[in-house]
């Protein structure tokens, strides 16, 4: 499969787009005790919402299609099922070399990371790796995005304002302790986008090494596409619901997830 350098430009633009979204929880995190709890909650909800329903309802579909279009039915099914959960396990893997306390993907208050009783050093050691920890995420996160993008525009952008909106609690999670360890705003917000630019970085990670392999082999692409399908449901099922729980009511996160997953349904229907 051939695409133009209009196409590759825009799924690299759409990927920038959605790593930058750190810079704005870094900004956010300046004023970190008036953040609104409940839209947050909602807003992460959505995102999780978008990402369940796009990769059940249509990259994971695709993929199956493709794998079973160059392998029968039952070989490219088996394909797609092994590909998926391969997917689940590299994020679950770099989820776990990341601990606890200091990973941006475990549900944090803004209460826990302004904490000013904690040693300047410990604060800074959280918000360093906390960055680190958030660039090893993005790398995947920016090759799902890239890659759903080249295939259709539509799906990309909703996967980019799904990424950028549960980005930005994420700066927020960079940002705070290095700004309360430092004093320093342009420090804190310079953590935060770098670890943000981890994701065109995975974007053309993907560009570089995997593209002359979609080219060479079709069933290359039906693999990724259910991989991409993986990492996003874990990410959706261990980072995005949990902190939508965290920061709001139960409730509030389920409303969130429905109206994700309507929004994307209706994309869907009527733009596909």
């Amino acid at each position: 499969m051939e695409y133009t350098f209009n196409q590759i430009a825009f799924a690299f633009l759409v990927t920038l787009f959605a790593g930058l979204c750190t810079s704005v929880g870094s900004a956010i995190a300046f004023l970190a005790n008036s953040t609104n709890k409940r839209f947050l909650s909602v807003a992460l909800g959505f995102s999780a919402g978008v990402m369940i329903y796009v990769s059940f309802a249509e990259i994971l579909v695709k993929g199956k299609d493709i794998l079973i279009a160059e392998y029968g039915k039952s070989l490219g099914s088996d394909y797609a099922v092994i590909a998926f959960f391969f997917g689940i396990l590299l994020t679950a893997f770099i989820d776990r070399l990341i601990p606890d306390v200091e990973n941006p993907h475990e549900p944090h208050s803004v209460e826990e990371l302004t904490d000013t009783t904690a040693p300047a050093r410990r604060l800074m050691r959280m918000g360093l790796f906390c960055a680190l920890a958030l660039s090893l995420h993005n790398f995947p996160e920016g090759m799902a995005t890239f890659i759903a993008t080249l295939d259709n525009p539509q799906v990309g952008l909703m996967i980019a304002m799904a990424i950028a909106i549960h980005n930005i609690p994420e700066g927020i999670a960079v940002s705070v302790p290095i700004y309360q360890a430092t004093g320093s705003r342009k420090k804190a917000f310079w953590y935060s986008t770098v670890s943000g630019l981890a994701e065109p970085c995975g974007a053309l990670l993907c560009y570089l090494i995997l593209m002359p392999y979609i080219g060479a082999n079709p069933s290359f692409i039906g693999i990724l596409f259910a991989v991409v399908a993986g990492i996003m449901i874990f990410i959706s099922l261990d980072e995005l619901l949990p902190a939508a729980k965290e920061y709001g009511e139960h409730h509030l996160a389920i409303y969130g997830l429905v109206a994700g997953m309507g929004v994307m349904a209706v994309s869907l229907l009527l733009f596909i």
